[in-house]
């Protein structure tokens, strides 16, 4: 197999032939169920019913699998709302930032809306999410799906996340899954390990930060961060993260990321030469062959002091 831009984390990724073998495999359909209208004992039995058999996620409350080649979007369950189709390991920041009902949350990235309307059902359909996205037309895909699953705690927003003013406020928790080279999800786009045009990493890295900077700013103090991306590459990861811990020394923290059943590798410490912080282990990093997922690295901050809304940076 030609593994095209993945050649390059032969010597971070544990179990290396495993990753390969992978990488190759069909990924599985998960999901989740929309607990504000039914439980998810109800439709795993209304999906049994339509010959789709489930699997409990044993980290994911609400969460399940189906068997290879099943098709559960094309079931009436999913047309009415009853539950939403996510990739398994992008469930994973919104369980990190755990958004508590009543809480003003913020999603700078959220097209097409998987996370926010994830994050809607955490709370419980109260308190309030400001959406946000660049695309307008991404933005409608976000409201096609709060439509579909009855939510109406979620405002829009058409701003570029690095970019948000100082005027909509601070939140008790912000969301930056930010846009990234999406590595880790080779297994249902092979394309992308080969796209080299446009989805180079030190591209992206300089994007990244600012959105992360911004979501540092937009958190109010003793708030929570998540930030996430779909991608290997430590540029866009660690890289990322110790920059902004570096610059927001006295302001933000490392917290481990770690789920109880969910098998991850702890994030890198150096690479190529170059080491960052100490603290950058307790970040995950999610690979295919540990959980039969898709790729993703996830890092938690938490804001522990202040910045002046009129930072310019």
């Amino acid at each position: 197999m030609d593994l095209g831009r993945l050649e390059r984390y032969r010597e971070i990724i544990p179990d290396w032939q495993s990753f390969l073998d992978a990488s190759q495999a069909p990924l599985p359909a998960t999901a989740w169920a929309n607990t504000l209208r039914v439980s998810s004992q109800r439709v795993r039995a209304i999906l049994a019913a339509e010959g789709i058999e489930t699997e409990s996620l044993s980290w994911y409350p609400n969460g399940f699998r189906t068997a290879y080649g099943t098709r559960p979007g094309k079931t009436l369950a999913y047309a009415t709302g009853v539950f939403h189709i996510q990739e398994e390991v992008s469930m994973m920041p919104v369980a990190f930032l755990d958004p508590q009902p009543g809480e003003r949350v913020l999603d700078l990235c959220s097209a097409p809306g998987n996370k926010t309307i994830q994050a809607a059902i955490h709370m419980a359909g109260t308190g309030s999410i400001l959406a946000n996205d660049i695309n307008r037309h991404r933005l409608g895909m976000v409201v096609r799906n709060l439509e579909r699953l009855g939510l109406t705690n979620v405002a829009l927003s058409e701003w570029n996340g690095s970019n948000l003013p100082a005027e909509i406020g601070e939140f008790d928790r912000v969301l930056a899954d930010v846009p990234c080279t999406c590595e880790g999800t080779s297994r249902k786009n092979p394309d992308l390990i080969w796209r080299e045009e446009g989805q180079k990493s030190d591209r992206w890295s300089g994007v990244q930060l600012a959105i992360l900077r911004k979501a540092v700013q937009r958190c109010r103090p003793d708030g929570r961060i998540v930030y996430s991306t779909c991608t290997y590459a430590p540029e866009e990861n660690e890289e990322v993260v110790d920059a902004v811990l570096r610059e927001y020394a006295d302001e933000v923290r490392l917290l481990p990321a770690r789920l109880d059943g969910f098998v991850g590798a702890p994030g890198l410490t150096e690479w190529r030469g170059q080491s960052f912080r100490p603290e950058l282990g307790k970040t995950l990093r999610a690979y295919p062959h540990l959980n039969d997922s898709g790729g993703f690295f996830v890092a938690v901050l938490e804001k522990t002091a202040g910045t002046f809304p009129e930072d310019p940076r």
